[in-house]
């Protein structure tokens, strides 16, 4: 969907353009993290992807679709699946930091 329309869908494609505002927006998401704020996502090997993976998950259960995340493959167009956040709050604080750390 366009910027301003209605949201429906609990994950949310970001495209970012770099490599490094990648790793810098999901830098960001896992130290908003209420767990494991202080780990340091970096793109690794994942089975079946060809590329580079770069996740991040600070979340109490692994994988869960509630629980803020990021990740993607780093290639171009350089998108990362953005989803969750246990509360509004939460999801609008660590977005508000990802995007300061890519506009810097």
């Amino acid at each position: 969907p366009h910027w301003d329309e209605d949201r429906y869908d609990l994950v949310q494609t970001i495209e970012l353009g770099s490599a490094e505002k990648m790793g810098k927006f999901c830098r960001a998401i896992q130290a908003a993290s209420p767990v494991d704020s202080f780990v340091a996502p970096v793109p690794g090997e994942m089975p079946g992807y060809q590329v580079p993976v770069i996740m991040a998950a600070g979340t109490f259960i692994q994988g869960a679709s509630l629980e803020l995340s990021a990740d993607g493959p780093v290639e171009p167009p350089y998108i990362v699946y953005y989803q969750g956040g246990l509360s509004v709050q939460h999801g609008m604080l660590a977005i508000a930091a990802a995007l300061a750390a890519i506009s810097s």
